[in-house]
């Protein structure tokens, strides 16, 4: 079976629990274009979700209880309170062996449900999981298994409010206070807003201070290219504190800046001449020039100059190994092998120091490049790297 497939996820629901469910939610993981480290700084991003996902059957239950199990962790149940206020959900956060962590996603976004909604209590739930994104990628697995939890849990429980177009706003900013208070990653708000907003066919322009987006067309396949996501195998946990620190050093500089956040820096040389902090300057003007490139990239597309979002997606890629120093040996590679074959452009995804990057080439050049970049991790000893053409697809719905 595959998670996209919501009869077979239903059926496995059904063997797992001795009961049917209620329901199969589904909510897609995302490549961002191009905006990185930019949504925790209010700037803007420009994400497209992604045909891959995490899928939930979930079914209601009066016990005060969220039961969780996944099709990938099957030797693993975690039972706890839905109340995150109640003991033993306290003494879970504690203490929860590791194996178990990965729970603290659908539940810490049932505990934020419970102290929100306040409309239509959320009560007790059984889980089953299953997800065909690839793990520690940086395609944002956790916030579409965040966000399909939610849907499912609003759903179930009349949270009408929270599903309506308006309010998956609302829902992608609750998503992302349970990956901060109860997995502890300060994250932006961009991958569970893509998760939950894109439409096929587009990018997701995001204003992350005003949650004010617009769909803007992707129209990769009708310019005779594609966008491939390469897994380097090369993974990192970002909830050990490197990307908390790149955070704090954020906040930092527009603290001794005097503005409310980096994306209101205006005057670029005035403000790396204003910090002392060579590294501050540095975390600033990748910020800002990211901001910059993001406006550009819009304006390519909207322009019908798809082919020329290539230098844009590299002189990114460049900034975040040089200025804010998060890349990592198999991205630079990676982007480095991919032009030489013939690739228009290219740039490591997601937090950093692991995961993916993304090529922008031409059709015809996908094999070539692919290969190219084989090769070189090849030469270097490395794990094969795994490839993925992607398709901007719809955002978090129901299926069943």
């Amino acid at each position: 079976m595959t998670a996209s497939d919501p009869r077979a996820l239903a059926a496995a629901f059904t063997e797992a629990y001795r009961r049917a469910p209620e329901g199969v939610w589904r909510a897609p993981g995302r490549v961002n274009v191009i905006g990185e480290h930019t949504d925790y700084n209010d700037g803007f991003v420009l994400p497209f979700a992604l045909p891959q996902g995490v899928s939930v059957a979930a079914a209601r239950r009066d016990d005060g209880v969220l039961e969780v199990r996944s099709l990938q962790a099957a030797d693993t149940v975690v039972t706890v309170p839905v109340d995150p206020h109640a003991p033993e959900a306290r003494r879970w956060r504690d203490t929860a062996p590791q194996r178990e962590r990965w729970a603290a996603y659908p539940a810490g976004t049932a505990w934020v449900l419970r102290e929100h909604v306040t409309s239509a209590p959320i009560g007790g739930a059984s889980l089953l999981i299953d997800a065909d994104l690839l793990q520690g990628a940086g395609l944002s697995s956790s916030a579409a298994l965040e966000c399909a939890t939610a849907l499912a849990l609003c759903e179930l429980y009349g949270a009408a409010d929270l599903l309506a177009p308006a309010g998956r706003r609302e829902l992608a900013r609750l998503a992302q206070r349970a990956e901060h208070e109860y997995v502890g990653m300060p994250c932006g708000i961009m991958d569970q807003s893509a998760s939950l907003l894109c439409t096929a066919g587009h990018a997701l322009m995001l204003d992350c201070r005003s949650g004010l987006s617009t769909q803007v067309p992707l129209p990769l396949e009708d310019s005779g290219l594609r966008l491939l996501v390469v897994d380097t195998r090369m993974h990192h946990e970002l909830v050990d504190g490197d990307y908390g620190r790149r955070r704090a050093e954020c906040e930092r500089a527009a603290e001794l800046l005097g503005v409310a956040a980096l994306r209101d820096v205006k005057d670029l040389p005035a403000a790396l001449k204003a910090l002392n902090d060579p590294v501050l300057r540095r975390r600033v003007q990748h910020v800002v020039t990211e901001n910059h490139r993001v406006e550009a990239a819009v304006g390519l597309l909207r322009a019908g100059a798809t082919a020329e979002l290539g230098a844009m997606l590299t002189a990114s890629h460049l900034s975040l190994r040089d200025q804010f120093e998060i890349s990592w040996p198999g991205a630079d590679v990676a982007v480095e092998e991919a032009q030489r074959a013939g690739a228009r452009g290219g740039r490591m995804v997601g937090g950093g120091f692991g995961g993916s990057a993304i090529v922008l080439t031409p059709a015809d050049r996908v094999d070539r490049v692919s290969e190219a970049i084989r090769a070189a991790y090849e030469r270097r000893g490395w794990e094969e790297p795994r490839f993925l053409t992607a398709v901007a697809a719809d955002g978090a719905r129901r299926l069943l």
